[in-house]
């Protein structure tokens, strides 16, 4: 029975599109030649879109609280800035602009041209038209975002997939399915398009990602489960327009005659079904001397800024998309000067969640980057939440995980820092109580994996470092976490915060404004001076007695109220070191450890 399209079915969709990509993850990993052969697509689309659906599920539990449901345009909105801070890769920054685009049309309550009986004025309910135009403004949306679009990937399929939708009659769900049955139709032409993925025999894997996407969203308004993935072999016949065919650039108004036997299905044609030969006489992406790293950052910044950085980064390398807007932008880029690519965004704005991947070897060489070095013996992976302790914890070897406040990971993010952390055993630092289910799934999901984990129950940073401090791989691995959990259990934390409203506290009723001075997870002390509240944290903290005391700076704490802080320990406390770090994240001026 087809399902309107409202608040509900956008959160089907979700569900029904991870568990798609769930599905598919691995193949779609093992097709990916282009832009670059790192076998990763899958897994970047499946973890942009668990962010989406976290962020959905967040839009639900928020109005429920209120006893009121969420409107259409506020799920479409949820779903598209949950992609955008979690967009991960190539692909996964264009998905994120694909459903902006929807969103800046779902999201209006009432699309242009809507036939009578469209959405309402609250945007509760989309019409079939409203679908038309989101689709359509979603794969348009897609080419603003990249430098230099490329057909025969994932773009090609969103523009022919938003024309079979425009030719489409009826109800929303049949203007999905015509959507994705262009979609498979045009996925199944990419090898003709772009030579790379012909030469590997193969479809463009950003593209099978769109069509499992757009496969869920039609399962999710028709009531249809997705049935499996069904493979195309290479000499099938394509059914497109011959424009496809001959690999000529595709746009919006061009038309497309989809083939209307397709089943919807949540699975991506794939070629000759096989993966890839990156060390054949073609290599990955048919360019051996391309930029070695992959730089992503979101950026706060203004749109005439971010027009500058566009401009510099394109300068810089290749694989360019910048995507958001509303003052928050997701930046993906491929460079050989890494640093420079992280510096261009500082100066348009304040780059974080700064993520800074190496294709292989030094050389250059693109074939290299799919040799997997052998694994390390141990390795650590912590969630830190500032650019600082990140930096703290890359200089002592470890895979860092940066986050902000009320941005926490998902399972899937840390699965993926732990298998970027390429080693046979990992030390899983979640630094957060709130994160212990969260990291215990993950490390499950890597067990499965054949690596051994475990999670150490750090319940803050600071405990995070002292964990870190006595990590030892030549010792064994039980003795190893033994050591630090004991450093952890050993370490007492605070950290000072500001009251955003008038609340009832352990320390009593505080005003918006009031600092807080919090130990060990519950307010202690309430103050209006940070240097003051910080100390009378410090001295009970101390009366327990402490040998060593570690502050981690927020973002905006002046450095002389640190240099006070030391000189108060020194002078109340003696026998007590301190150490200080730039720790440089928001929300807590300052995070304290005693050990």
């Amino acid at each position: 029975m087809p399902h309107p399209l409202d608040a509900a079915a956008v959160r089907t969709w979700c569900a029904l599109a991870l568990q798609a990509l769930g599905r598919e993850r691995e193949r779609i990993d093992a097709i990916n030649v282009y832009p670059v052969a790192d076998g990763d697509t899958g897994t970047n689309l499946y973890l942009t879109v668990e962010s989406a659906a976290r962020a959905v599920e967040a839009a639900f539990d928020g109005h429920g609280a209120s006893g009121t449901a969420p409107g259409l345009a506020d799920a479409v909105g949820a779903m598209a800035h949950g992609a955008l801070i979690g967009a991960r890769g190539n692909s996964g920054t264009i998905l994120a602009q694909l459903l902006r685009g929807m969103a800046e049309v779902l999201g209006r309550g009432a699309a242009d041209g809507d036939e009578p009986g469209g959405p309402a004025a609250d945007g509760a309910v989309g019409s079939a038209a409203a679908l038309k135009q989101a689709l359509r403004r979603a794969a348009e949306s897609t080419y603003e975002a990249v430098a230099h679009p490329v057909e025969g990937t994932v773009l090609t399929v969103a523009t022919v997939a938003a024309q079979a939708a425009g030719q489409a009659d009826g109800s929303p769900a049949a203007v999905a399915r015509a959507a994705y049955e262009g979609a498979r139709t045009a996925l199944e032409a990419t090898p003709d398009q772009l030579a790379v993925l012909g030469r590997a025999g193969v479809v463009d894997a950003g593209g099978c990602g769109l069509v499992a996407l757009l496969g869920a969203l039609a399962g999710a308004l028709s009531g249809e489960v997705p049935t499996a993935a069904i493979a195309v072999r290479p000499d099938a016949v394509v059914r497109s327009d011959a424009s496809v065919r001959s690999g000529a650039s595709v746009r919006p108004d061009a038309p497309v005659r989809p083939d209307a036997s397709a089943p919807v299905s949540g699975g991506c044609p794939a070629g000759n079904g096989s993966a890839p030969d990156p060390e054949g006489p073609h290599g990955g992406d048919g360019d051996p001397d391309g930029p070695a790293f992959e730089v992503i950052y979101l950026l706060e910044a203004d749109d005439d800024a971010v027009a500058r950085l566009r401009a510099r980064l394109d300068g810089l390398g290749d694989s360019l998309v910048v995507v958001g807007g509303d003052g928050l932008w997701n930046v993906h880029v491929h460079v050989d000067d890494a640093g420079a690519a992280v510096e261009a965004g500082i100066e348009a704005g304040r780059p974080y969640r700064i993520r800074i991947t190496h294709f292989g070897t030094a050389d250059g060489g693109r074939a290299a980057r799919r040799r997997e070095p052998e694994p390390a013996a141990r390795a650590v992976v912590a969630v830190v939440p500032g650019d600082g302790l990140a930096g703290l914890c890359a200089e002592a070897g470890a895979t860092a995980v940066t986050v902000r406040p009320g941005e926490p990971p998902a399972s899937g993010e840390l699965v993926q820092a732990i298998r970027q952390a390429h080693a046979r055993e990992v030390m899983l630092l979640p630094n957060d109580p709130e994160l212990r289910h969260t990291a215990a799934a993950a490390a499950e999901q890597a067990r499965t994996e054949g690596v051994r984990v475990a999670l150490i129950p750090t319940r803050a940073a600071v405990q995070g470092i002292a964990a870190l401090a006595v990590h030892e791989p030549a010792r064994s691995f039980d003795e190893d976490v033994v050591a630090m959990t004991s450093a952890a259990g050993a370490t007492r934390y605070a950290e000072l915060a500001v009251a955003e409203r008038q609340s009832w506290t352990m320390a009593g009723v505080c005003q918006a404004g009031d600092v807080l001075g919090l130990i060990d997870g519950d307010v202690a002390v309430i103050g209006s001076d940070l240097a003051a509240t910080a100390a009378t944290v410090l001295d009970r903290m101390l009366s327990a007695g402490g040998e060593m005391v570690t502050f981690v700076l927020g973002a905006e704490f002046p450095a002389s109220l640190a240099e006070r802080l030391e000189r108060h320990v020194r002078e109340r406390h003696l026998a007590v070191d301190t150490v200080v770090y730039e720790g440089g994240q928001r929300g807590a001026p300052l995070l304290i450890g005693v050990e």
